[in-house]
């Protein structure tokens, strides 16, 4: 790839190359976006088939990472690392202090936390090294396990998508399909369920069902069969891509709303489920409560405060709504919008606090 033109296209500041030959570290940090304060993002191991293909996923997260942040309305800029290599067998101690010395040289412009094939002991070696780091086990200060914090703000967003879909914020009575029973689904649907919410689950492990069954009341249905249900809210909380030219047509749902990562298979999708009337949550924005948290430990953590943090999703969702409306375009570009729309407030403001700046000194003369 041509990476400076790669990096000039979507305006990232920076990318640092890790090396540690003893460790076996080879390590991609990508710092998309520093305008809304440091550069959060976790840091991904994955087995790439080339070094190319490490880069471009580097890139790609740390992009999404700075939307992720900033339509969340965290003071935070956007960044991702991604470690090559096998996360079963090639992890050891010195590959994750290399990686914290690393992070200590950016001197507080990149932080991280795990992320696929990372885990908090991981992290907390990484600890050992920088302070720039989260997502560390709760005895150094962390929150510990997001994944519940996660499904709250999933249930609040979810909450201001039936506002907008039915006129009222109420879940109770609604039917709500679950795609997906893992810990944040799971932790979801448990709000749901305690204000009355109808539940409809499915999920490949059928433990994840089994338990959703006995606690909840859920009924279960067979992985193809969640499409058609008959449901209000459809709640893809599995693999991402699940709005696509198959899925659409079967759909009864007059909301969208989960917890997935990349619900829409192309953009659009979201055109299509805009024309078709079914409001559409933004998967990055409702599903932030977990790099909200996080982002709490920053000052300390409290997690009093961090879940009324949480709870402002309802109103990003809302805001994005509102754009929407506002410029006629469908919920996942509003949600861009929204992200774009404070960078750039933020980006003026510096820039004339910097020019009144040199105005002082230039009259001080």
């Amino acid at each position: 790839m041509k990476l400076f033109t790669h990096m000039e296209e979507y305006d990232y500041e920076q990318v640092v190359v890790c090396q540690d030959k003893e460790s076996g570290l080879k390590a991609i940090i990508a710092i998309h976006d520093t305008t809304l304060g440091p550069a959060l993002g976790g840091t991904r191991m994955w087995t790439y088939d080339t070094e190319e293909k490490a880069f471009e996923d580097a890139l790609r997260l740390a992009r999404g990472m700075t939307y992720k942040n900033a339509a969340a309305g965290l003071n935070l800029g956007g960044g991702k690392t991604v470690i090559i290599g096998d996360p079963k067998k090639d992890k050891n101690e010195a590959m994750f202090r290399a990686f914290g010395r690393f992070i200590q040289g950016l001197n507080g412009r990149y932080i991280t936390a795990e992320d696929v094939g990372t885990t908090v002991e991981d992290m907390d070696l990484v600890y050992s090294e920088t302070d720039h780091v989260t997502g560390v086990s709760p005895a150094f200060g962390s929150s510990g396990n997001p994944s519940p914090v996660t499904g709250y703000g999933v249930y609040v967003g979810m909450k201001a998508a039936a506002r907008e879909a039915f006129g009222s914020d109420s879940l109770e009575g609604k039917k709500v399909a679950v795609q997906g029973i893992g810990n944040v689904a799971f932790s979801m649907c448990r709000y749901l369920h305690e204000e009355g919410a109808e539940l409809i689950v499915t999920d490949i492990n059928k433990e994840a069902v089994n338990r959703a069954v006995e606690e909840f009341g859920a009924k279960p249905v067979d992985i193809d069969d969640i499409y058609s249900i008959d449901c209000d809210i459809y709640s893809p909380c599995a693999l991402g891509a699940t709005i696509n030219d198959n899925t659409i047509p079967k759909l009864k749902a007059k909301v969208v709303a989960g917890a997935a990562n990349n619900q829409l298979l192309e953009n659009r999708h979201g055109d299509i489920l805009q024309e078709k009337g079914i409001v559409y949550a933004p998967d990055y924005v409702i599903n932030s409560g977990g790099v909200i948290n996080v982002s709490d430990e920053l000052l300390g953590y409290n997690r009093e405060r961090a879940m009324k943090k949480v709870e402002t999703i309802y109103d990003s969702i809302e805001k994005i709504f509102e754009i929407s409306k506002r410029d006629n375009i469908p919920t996942y570009a509003a949600a861009n919008r929204l992200a774009e729309e404070r960078i750039e407030t933020m980006r003026k403001s510096r820039r004339q606090f910097l020019q009144n700046g040199m105005n002082i000194l230039s009259r001080g003369r």
